[in-house]
């Protein structure tokens, strides 16, 4: 029986993932480390760290930087992102998004948000979407990152639910691998070969809906 519905943030119910990668990529220019969007794909789904840790592997290696300059790094990343995070708007939810929050809200399910970012509040703010989320995990306070199933356990200990009545939804995949080791079923939105391990794969997410949860 259906019970909750977890979502994964960037790629799922907006489009942030774009701002990582610009804020990122002038992380990147300022060590000269080159940089695109194929390259980036390798970031999705991972913490702020690990994602210095992916572009430094494509330079002079991880362990070329301190912690700490990591760290300032990391900071300093954040606080571009933080500048552009700020255009956002609720025209920036994906297709089917909000349909699909009112859908689950009417049904009494519960709802969660399994987003690694630490913005992910400010963004749910400006996408004037807050009130449809019964728990948000604190990123800051998981100490593992997908494929970890910590954050999406979260979700659902914080419901008091099994995991096998609740669904998530990612679009990477270290998030279906996460939301399987938390013992969910999951749905992929995506390309069918980046989401392969997903229980049900959607091209868009105009194409989710309750009824195809359910039919879960």
């Amino acid at each position: 029986m259906l019970q909750a519905v977890i979502f994964d943030l960037d790629g799922v119910i907006t489009d942030s993932a774009k701002y990582h990668f610009e804020a990122w990529k002038e992380i990147a220019s300022k060590l000269q480390i080159p940089f695109d969007e194929t390259y980036n794909e390798k970031l999705k789904g991972v913490s702020r760290l690990e994602s210095l840790n992916l572009i430094l592997d494509n330079g002079p290696g991880r362990d070329s930087f301190s912690e700490s300059e990591k760290e300032a790094l990391c900071t300093e990343k954040n606080e571009i992102y933080k500048e552009l995070i700020k255009k956002i708007t609720p025209s920036d939810l994906l297709p089917g998004i909000e349909r699909l929050l009112k859908e689950c809200k009417e049904a009494g399910l519960k709802i969660g948000l399994a987003s690694v970012s630490k913005n992910a509040p400010f963004i749910m703010e400006r996408l004037q979407i807050s009130e449809y989320f019964d728990h948000v995990a604190d990123a800051a306070k998981i100490k593992r990152s997908k494929p970890f199933p910590d954050i999406f356990s979260d979700c659902v200990e914080s419901f008091n639910l099994l995991p096998a009545n609740c669904i998530g939804i990612e679009d990477a995949k270290a998030g279906i691998e996460a939301i399987h080791a938390a013992g969910m079923k999951a749905v992929g939105v995506g390309s069918p070969d980046q989401m392969e391990e997903a229980d049900l794969v959607l091209s868009g997410t105009f194409e989710l809906n309750l009824q195809k949860l359910r039919s879960l």
